[in-house]
């Protein structure tokens, strides 16, 4: 299985929504809340390409985008195979 990681903030439904999709699928991901621990905001931008909102998503240290980005490779049957999901 790929590895996941997602960049949240706790009041997002953005981020919610992406990860109950994730959940859905039985994905195992690491969240990274920015609003609890906000010295990842750098971290996050600097990794997304100068990307601030969130979520931001990683898989297997490439970057998906954020929830909208992530529901666009679902609708194209692309997510599975980037998740290792048959």
């Amino acid at each position: 299985m790929s590895k996941v990681e997602i960049y949240t903030k706790g009041h997002c439904p953005y981020c919610h929504r992406a990860k109950a999709l994730l959940a859905q699928k039985g994905v195992e991901f690491q969240e990274y809340p920015i609003d609890v621990q906000p010295e990842l905001r750098d971290v996050m931008i600097e990794r997304a390409n100068g990307g601030w909102t969130v979520p931001q998503i990683f898989i297997d240290d490439k970057l998906v985008g954020g929830c909208d980005d992530m529901m666009a490779l679902e609708a194209q049957q692309k997510l599975n195979p980037m998740l290792g999901l048959a």
